[in-house]
C-alpha cells in the first residue's frame, strides 16, 4: 500500500461539520436572498399548466392500459380459443 491515506477517525469528522454548520446556514440565507419568488398570476398559470399536464398524462396511462388490457387479455387468449 504505497498510496495508503490515513481517513480521519470518526470524532473529527464529526467535529469538521459540526463546525462547518454556520457556514452552511450563512451560505443559505445568502441565496434565499437572491431568490425571485413568482407573483400570484405565475403562481396560478404554473399551477393550471401542472394541473393541465398531470391529467394528460392520466389519460395517458389509462389509455395505455385499456388498450394493452384489450390487446393481452382479451384480444389474444380469443386467438386460441380462450
Amino acid at each position: 500500500m504505497a498510496n495508503a491515506v490515513a481517513r480521519p477517525g470518526f470524532g473529527e469528522r464529526v467535529s469538521t461539520f459540526v463546525r462547518g454548520i454556520p457556514e452552511g446556514y450563512r451560505n443559505v440565507v445568502a441565496e434565499m436572498k437572491r431568490v425571485t419568488w413568482p407573483d400570484r398570476e405565475q403562481t396560478l398559470d404554473a399551477t393550471w399548466r401542472i394541473i393541465v399536464f398531470v391529467l394528460f398524462i392520466g389519460l395517458v396511462i389509462f389509455l395505455m392500459d385499456w388498450l394493452l388490457q384489450r390487446i393481452l387479455v382479451q384480444w389474444i387468449p380469443s386467438l386460441f380459443g380462450g
